[in-house]
């Protein structure tokens, strides 16, 4: 059985005879060819510096740029000038925990709360701050992958600083309760955090709710370049949230983010932030005929769905099918699709995933864990020979 998307994307990572699909979303997704368009013509025509400001040149990069602010505003309803260019999620995560370090300290609000189910991108800068002196709250998340409201809030004192959630899992694809953790807030100071980066294109009302403070936000996972990101900092009134610089020098991004701006990199966050924004029904339905299609097939080898179901984004699926370790099934499938075992920042050396085992699944489970995550750029799925070789490992 072979599943089609509606989606003309063959020009942009089609499968090939020659190579596996490509079901590693999560991780990266090719780049849009129309985003592609924008970027070429802006490294290789309109090269100028945004910041010149004495030639025509550099005016036109600064329009440019001026433009993708309010593209990648627009897609989280945002005000243009709370829009700060980054190299990725990464740094905007980094900016956003340990950007609020000296305010913290000043007020001696010093209580965190985030999850355990957190990309490394944010707990490892909140073990920067829990060395000098923060104290750091991980939440347990239920079996089902997601972070109760009310943990939240029976969390929340006086003194807490900042409540860092993510909005979609990169490994299990779990929607998080960021309304309810918003409204909650409502009336207490803390800021809120959100890691959007599998979240942009996927979601849409979520991510535009007011109380969130700063959102990050990735090129790579809604089809621009790697290399580029942002960080969304909203204003409460006419307060900005109090980050101090990670980097100095030049004062670009209102001095939050030193640098020359790579124009062509954002004008294509820009591009892609538009086009997925207008396709996200289009998207989000041929993904969900996708995974549809891979969860009939799988359940019918007795598969486990990790995360719940009902939660889930409907370009990502992680399962454990009983009795099938999970590299021997990527090496089984590796010349038909290309999937992954957990996030692509630690696979270097393979760790059982921090994320199912802070869900409390038994170790098989979590050690047979396979993630497949697609996006419009997927033209069609070989679910019939998927389940093949992975009948094969179960027999074997």
């Amino acid at each position: 059985m072979t599943v089609a998307t509606p989606l003309d994307t063959s020009a942009s990572g089609a499968p090939d005879e020659h190579r596996p699909v490509y079901l590693d979303h999560a991780a990266t997704a090719p780049v849009d060819p129309r985003v592609v368009d924008e970027v070429v013509t802006y490294m290789s025509y309109e090269f100028g510096n945004a910041g010149s400001r004495t030639h025509g040149y550099g005016q036109v990069a600064k329009e440019r740029v001026n433009r993708a602010r309010e593209e990648v505003a627009a897609v989280v309803t945002a005000k243009s000038d709370e829009v700060i260019f980054t190299s990725g999620a990464t740094e905007s995560n980094n900016l956003a925990i340990l950007g609020l370090a000296a305010y913290g300290k000043s007020t001696g609000k010093r209580h965190i709360i985030s999850t355990q189910i957190e990309h490394k991108a944010v707990l490892e800068p909140l073990e920067v701050l829990r060395s000098e002196g923060f104290e750091i709250e991980l939440l347990a998340p239920t079996e089902g992958g997601w972070v109760s409201p009310a943990t939240v809030a029976a969390a929340l004192r006086p003194d807490t600083l900042l409540v860092s959630v993510m909005a979609v899992n990169n490994e299990t694809g779990v929607v998080q309760p960021i309304e309810e953790i918003a409204e909650l807030l409502a009336g207490h100071d803390a800021f809120l955090h959100v890691d959007a980066a599998q979240a942009v294109g996927k979601l849409i009302a979520p991510l535009q709710t007011k109380r969130i403070d700063m959102l990050s936000i990735s090129g790579h996972k809604i089809g621009a370049p790697k290399g580029i990101g942002a960080l969304i900092a909203r204003r409460r009134g006419y307060k900005r949230p109090p980050l101090t610089p990670l980097m100095y020098g030049g004062g670009q991004e209102r001095g939050l983010r030193p640098g020359t701006l790579p124009v062509p990199l954002v004008a294509g966050l820009g591009a892609a932030s538009t086009l997925a924004l207008k396709e996200a029904k289009q998207r989000s339905a041929s993904a969900g005929a996708i995974k549809q299609a891979l969860v009939e097939g799988l359940l019918a080898l007795g598969a486990n769905i990790n995360g719940d179901p009902k939660r889930t984004v409907a370009n990502t699926l992680n399962v454990s099918i009983p009795g099938v370790d999970s590299e021997a099934a990527i090496v089984a499938l590796k010349d038909v699709v290309a999937v992954s075992n957990g996030s692509a920042c630690t696979s270097q050396s393979y760790q059982p995933s921090h994320v199912l085992q802070a869900s409390g699944l038994p170790r098989e489970r979590i050690e047979g864990a396979l993630r497949f995550s697609w996006g419009p750029a997927t033209t069609e799925v070989p679910v019939q020979l998927i389940i093949e070789r992975l009948k094969g490992l179960a027999r074997a």
